[in-house]
């Protein structure tokens, strides 16, 4: 009987793992940190931030609104971080595990400009 029950929990758990979507997240790295301006002229007392993500081969500028007014953000950029790359917003955890998301603003790629040809010096 007991062996019955060991072999159902563990049934169990492998499909519950099978039914489970496959959501990657990957490394981003903070690139920039500008002060979000509202082209409507909007008077809230909370300042957002447009912060710079660059993911693998893409850089991601999303609407970051800190909670309580704090300004660490200012601060962050070269830090990583773990982010899930949605549609239209990224997923990240806090340092206390909470899940947040913010809106992605902008994408472009993040290709290496071309290296300049070097210049021979002129023959005489």
């Amino acid at each position: 009987m007991i062996r019955v029950a060991m072999v159902f929990c563990i049934s169990l758990t492998m499909f519950s793992a099978f039914g489970q979507s496959a959501s990657k997240y990957q490394v981003g790295t903070i690139i920039d940190v500008k002060t979000h301006h509202d082209a409507g002229g909007s008077t809230t007392d909370a300042t957002s931030y447009d912060v710079s993500v660059k993911v693998g081969d893409t850089i991601y500028v999303v609407l970051y609104t800190p909670p309580l007014g704090e300004e660490t953000v200012k601060y962050s950029a070269g830090r990583d971080l773990l982010v899930l790359v949605g549609k239209h917003t990224i997923r990240y955890n806090d340092i206390m595990g909470q899940s947040f998301e913010v809106p992605i603003e902008s994408q472009r790629s993040a290709a290496k400009p071309k290296p300049a040809k070097p210049v021979s010096p002129p023959t005489e």
